[in-house]
């Protein structure tokens, strides 16, 4: 039987009470399934979050290896997600096998993993992190250390530039959705929008290159600003100015718009949609709470190798 939008929100929100269960979405979820969880944030935030919630059952709104960090930080939960195959093309572009060998050639090196990856590579690595505490989690690392750092690149550069890191390596995977969004999308912006600020963020393939760009002094006073999720939201919530272009997935300027309704939020890149972000829809969403189905496990001998790398990420600011 079909249930209309308002009434398939209306039982979701009785379910979730119903059978104590907690929902957690990534900004980059459509509205609809925003509009019903209890929590919204990027990964760092979300993963702090189902570590400290009291229900039984956590349904992740978000890909898959979201719902293993959930599992694997609290393994006395139920770890549900909307849809199984909502997978990462960052997450995809380094397998353990590559890890391991890349590990070999440098016996001595620390691992830093992007919280984009498997259960399994995380298991591999030392520390965890994410776009919001990817620096504070390298310059804890004493600096004669060698660092691996993966699996993304324009987070990797960026990274190695504000820590002015040499002895960093950088595996070369990307976000399909970040790498796609260019510095000639950044540029045409700004030519066109004099007043607007601009907020990118540190997967996007233009960073490296706006990055000598700011620090040049090429944008004069031009307020550009390279930010995680989570910094955005809280920028542009503080921030005096009215009009505002944002380089990341384009599912975070529904909260913008929600928090700040006063100002203008225009999408760097029009195409900039993870299509894995977007299997997730409000029916799914119904049929894993009806159903209970979809459970995320991580056998335990992973899960225990992986928390130690996620507590240290969640130990940093």
């Amino acid at each position: 039987m079909l249930v209309q939008e308002t009434s398939l929100k209306n039982e979701i929100l009785r379910l979730k009470k119903e059978k104590d269960v907690v929902i957690l979405a990534h900004n980059y979820q459509i509205p609809d399934v925003q509009d019903v969880a209890d929590f919204t944030g990027d990964s760092l935030g979300l993963s702090r979050q189902a570590a400290k919630v009291s229900q039984k059952t956590i349904l992740f709104c978000g890909v898959h290896f979201m719902a293993e960090t959930a599992a694997i930080i609290c393994p006395e939960k139920k770890v549900l997600i909307p849809d199984l195959q909502a997978g990462c093309s960052l997450s995809d572009s380094i397998t353990v096998e590559e890890l391991r060998n890349w590990k070999k050639q440098h016996p001595n090196a620390i691992t830093v993993g992007y919280v984009n990856t498997t259960a399994e590579i995380k298991s591999e690595l030392d520390y965890c992190c994410t776009s919001a505490n990817a620096v504070n989690v390298v310059k804890a690392i004493p600096d004669d250390k060698e660092i691996l750092f993966l699996p993304d690149m324009f987070l990797g550069s960026y990274v190695a530039k504000v820590t002015g890191r040499k002895n960093m390596f950088i595996w070369a995977g990307e976000c399909h959705v970040h790498a796609g969004i260019t510095p000639e999308d950044i540029t045409k912006k700004l030519d066109s929008m004099k007043d607007s600020e601009f907020l990118i963020h540190p997967e996007c393939s233009c960073t490296t290159p706006m990055m000598y760009d700011v620090a040049s002094g090429r944008f004069d006073d031009r307020k550009v600003s390279i930010l995680s999720t989570e910094g955005m939201l809280n920028h542009v919530n503080n921030s005096k100015a009215k009009s505002f272009v944002v380089a990341t997935e384009t599912g975070i300027l529904y909260k913008m718009r929600q928090q700040n309704p006063d100002k203008i939020f225009i999408p760097a890149s029009e195409k900039a949609e993870c299509q894995y972000m977007k299997m997730i829809t409000l029916k799914k969403v119904y049929d894993a709470l009806i159903q209970e189905k979809n459970q995320v496990v991580v056998p335990k001998e992973i899960a225990d190798k992986a928390r130690l790398a996620i507590e240290r990420m969640l130990a940093i600011n």
